[in-house]
């Protein structure tokens, strides 16, 4: 992994969020951390003009395309024709010199293009090259995603460069595999590449694909109808062109006595980040947050810190960024945030809750409960999950989380959102209610 020059790499700035009083003894320490990186300078050229953006003048990055060419992508034939469109829409939006190949998904995993375990480098010629490739994908075969990912991952990191992507279609189960053959090829994935992973149409699993974006850092999402195929496509590969650095961590110190309770991202979604850290030296760890482009993220860090008489304060915790480096060091990346503990008689001090922290526990909630609404509804427990799709309508109307309020209002008839009195609805399209569950995890920021 190459050091990062000053010239490639966006500011950093980090901004703690919350209420840093305590009463006598208390011992919970809630704070919302926003990460901002500005100024990389390189992704308006790249999204605009790839063609303009010549080789250098981005970060180097190599990115693999998998798409699914099991039988099923015949039904309708459609299908496949609109996946070949969007993969070919994907590769005209690559810059020139950025390292790619395509992959065909089935049972087993087949090199598109370039082929001979290589990767291409992208120009007029060997884009031309893959989109005549790409005529060649018919569909026929079972469904084992653990290969694709491991085949990509091989070919990925045959390139030396900065930034390793995905891209991952299924519209499938992966039926050709055991869970635990696809957990392994994860394991061994995580951290070497970032992937984004998409469902098309309603055969699919939604806990699969968001299982595989989780795990890989990327995002998740559904394309009930093939036809959105091209349009979303273009939106990923402009959204990965724009990255600028990798592997970037969240390191969290905290002093003698302290615990670490949990560490989430909270937006742009929900993504549980506390099991995936790792040891960086004494009371410090890293957090894994994927590649960065100019763009900003929140994260909720809870610190349990020992309990102290009123007047006294202490730091609970510090967050910085750092790059970690295969030698054990780490690149800094010049920011940080303090959260804070004092302890006070002052009653409304210690009990008023900060306004970010208030938000993002509502907005984890919402996702979870309508995690378990849908699963309560697919089990047949109809009373419980209209309780918590009830809790879901009135959490996402107070939060002004008007996007997720109207996906859940296809599977409820909402009576009062105020009071999250609602009626499961009698049927139920399966496109809406796999969209529900794949974008449950999506949230709003704070309206400052």
């Amino acid at each position: 992994m190459a050091r990062l020059s000053k010239s490639n790499v966006p500011q950093f700035s980090v901004d703690v969020y919350q209420n840093e009083h305590l009463p006598e003894g208390g011992r919970e320490v809630n704070a919302i951390v926003t990460v901002t990186a500005t100024g990389g300078g390189t992704i308006g050229a790249a999204v605009t003009a790839p063609h303009l953006f010549g080789p250098g003048r981005g970060p180097s990055a190599a990115v693999a395309v998998m798409v699914d060419c099991s039988g099923s992508m015949d039904y309708p034939p459609a299908k496949m024709r609109n996946a070949r469109d969007a993969t070919a829409a994907a590769i005209d939006t690559l810059r020139d010199g950025v390292h790619f190949a395509v992959i065909g998904g089935t049972h087993v995993a087949q090199e598109v293009y370039p082929g001979g375990g290589r990767l291409a480098v992208a120009d007029p010629t060997t884009r031309e090259q893959a989109k005549q490739a790409l005529r060649k994908l018919s569909a026929g075969g079972g469904t084992a995603i653990g290969t694709w990912l491991r085949l990509a991952d091989r070919l990925l990191s045959s390139a030396d460069v900065s930034i390793r992507h995905g891209i991952l279609l299924t519209d499938g189960r992966n039926e050709h595999e055991s869970p635990e053959d696809l957990k392994a090829a994860l394991d061994s994935c995580a951290g070497r590449f970032t992937c984004d992973a998409r469902g098309v149409g309603t055969d699919w699993e939604v806990k699969e694909v968001t299982g595989i974006a989780s795990a890989l850092l990327g995002s998740a999402d559904i394309v009930a109808d093939p036809a959105g195929l091209a349009a979303d496509f273009t939106r990923m590969m402009e959204t990965a062109m724009g990255k600028e650095v990798a592997d970037v961590a969240l390191r969290v110190w905290t002093p003698v006595g302290a615990v670490i309770k949990f560490v989430k991202q909270v937006a742009p979604t929900v993504e549980e980040l506390t099991g995936r850290r790792t040891e960086a030296g004494p009371r410090a760890g890293d957090y894994p947050t994927g590649s960065w482009g100019d763009e900003s993220r929140d994260y909720h860090l809870c610190v349990e810190v020992p309990p102290a008489d009123i007047g006294r304060e202490m730091l609970a915790a510090r967050v910085s960024l750092v790059v970690p480096q295969p030698d054990g060091t780490a690149q800094n990346l010049g920011a940080q945030g303090l959260v804070r503990a004092v302890w006070t008689d002052d009653m409304a001090a210690s009990t008023s809750i900060n306004p970010q922290v208030a938000h993002y526990t509502g907005q984890a909630e919402l996702a979870q409960v309508i995690q378990q609404g849908l699963e309560l509804r697919k089990s047949g427990d109809f009373e419980g999950a209209t309780a918590k799709l009830g809790r879901a309508v009135q959490l996402a109307g107070a939060s002004g989380n008007a996007d997720t309020a109207k996906l859940l209002a296809k599977v409820v008839d909402v009576v009062d959102a105020a009071t999250g009195t609602v009626r499961l609805k009698a049927k139920v399209a399966e496109a809406d209610e796999m969209t529900l569950e794949t974008r449950s995890t999506k949230t709003v920021r704070v309206k400052k």
